[in-house]
């Protein structure tokens, strides 16, 4: 059964013309495999516009905010603000998004990194789904009220700078060695992938991280190894 989204739809200000839309942002590939029958479809079409559309909101937004910034500092900013871990976060915990959500029940018992993981791919499904039903402006302001609220507290604080930039910094300055990745394992189905990565000096790991992609999993990897080196910020 499908949850009512109204709910959602009246925290973020918005109502949907096409209702459908909203609600398949919710669909989590793991519920159409346990209900094969249903005629449903899962959020990651979605995902995959939401994802271009957010990127470009912010790297817009970025680009008129800061005009003296080189490249490297925008680029950074932008990975900063559309993190997973960032978005997961406010998802879960500004949105709510985590009562709407359509999981099997594995995920469903998942309250850790997964789940951030699930609500932030879920967060730009509902992008996607706005950009669809209400066009770019509507975007714009569900990302700037959203996300872009944060961006002065992240650069003030320096949280752009995230955990691989941060580790391959610190060993260059203090070790002169590049910090190198690699696969240490893959588990799970096509469809719930995870992977094992290790960040390593040499022949030395220092760090071991898993995630839902290569890249989350470095993220994770790299924040090990900060802390294993004692350099966390």
């Amino acid at each position: 059964m499908i949850v009512d989204s109204n709910q959602f739809e009246i925290k973020i200000g918005v109502s949907f013309k096409d209702k459908s839309l909203i609600k398949q942002a919710f669909i989590h590939r793991s519920y159409i495999n346990e209900t094969v029958h249903t005629g449903l479809s899962h959020n990651e079409r979605l995902e995959f516009l939401g994802d271009a559309v957010l990127e470009l909101v912010v790297t817009d937004f970025l680009y008129k905010k800061y005009p003296n910034k080189q490249e490297g500092d925008l680029t950074s900013y932008r990975a900063a603000l559309v993190n997973a871990n960032i978005m997961g976060e406010i998802a879960m915990k500004d949105l709510g998004m985590s009562d709407y959500m359509m999981l099997s029940k594995g995920e469903a018992k998942d309250i850790g990194r997964a789940r951030l993981s699930i609500l932030a791919d879920a967060f730009e499904a509902v992008i996607g789904a706005l950009y669809l039903d209400q066009g770019y402006g509507a975007c714009e302001k569900f990302i700037h009220d959203t996300i872009l609220v944060h961006t002065e507290d992240l650069v003030k604080k320096g949280a752009w700078k995230d955990s691989k930039s941060l580790l391959q910094e610190k060993a260059q300055e203090k070790l002169g060695v590049t910090p190198v990745y690699k696969v240490i394992e893959e588990v799970g189905p096509d469809h719930d992938k995870r992977f094992v990565m290790g960040v390593y000096f040499g022949a030395d790991m220092i760090g071991k991280g898993e995630g839902r992609s290569k890249q989350e999993a470095e993220q994770q990897a790299a924040e090990a190894g900060l802390k294993e080196k004692g350099w966390t910020k």
